[in-house]
């Protein structure tokens, strides 16, 4: 399998620009629309808007396919769990809980940052304890 590290820093970059936006502006619906593209593209990601976006405004800024030999699961593991972060702040903003929906906004940003400043991705580490586990309770 195949994974393409331009995509995969665009969406993080789009993911820190829109999630920055929403919180700055108080735009909790914002937030839960990239949380919903980000929750499609986890679980269908031949429908992913994010992927659409790449290959649209993407191509139109210069960028190109850095295709890498590499399973793309852990990241559309990680990219739902950002998914359901982002959700879950805007859900807490819809209820007026905004320190919990600020938090979990940041936490989101500052883990795309990590992956893409520093090429460490959490939701993929967690990906792979999962796997780790089934395989443990397996034997």
């Amino acid at each position: 399998m195949k994974t393409d590290l331009s995509a995969l820093k665009f969406n993080q970059l789009t993911v820190v620009t829109v999630t920055a936006v929403a919180l700055l502006a108080r735009l909790p619906w914002l937030a839960a629309l990239l949380g919903v593209a980000m929750l499609l593209g986890a679980v269908w990601p031949q429908y992913s808007p994010m992927r659409w976006l790449y290959r649209t405004v993407g191509q139109r800024l210069g960028l190109k396919p850095d295709v890498v030999e590499e399973s793309p699961e852990a990241h559309h593991f990680a990219q739902g769990v950002g998914g359901v972060f982002l959700l879950a702040s805007a859900v807490s903003a819809f209820a007026g809980l905004d320190v919990l929906s600020l938090t979990l906004g940041v936490v989101v940003i500052a883990l795309a940052l990590l992956n893409l400043t520093a090429h460490i991705c959490v939701g993929c580490l967690m990906y792979f304890q999962y796997k780790m586990l089934r395989y443990r309770l397996s034997q």
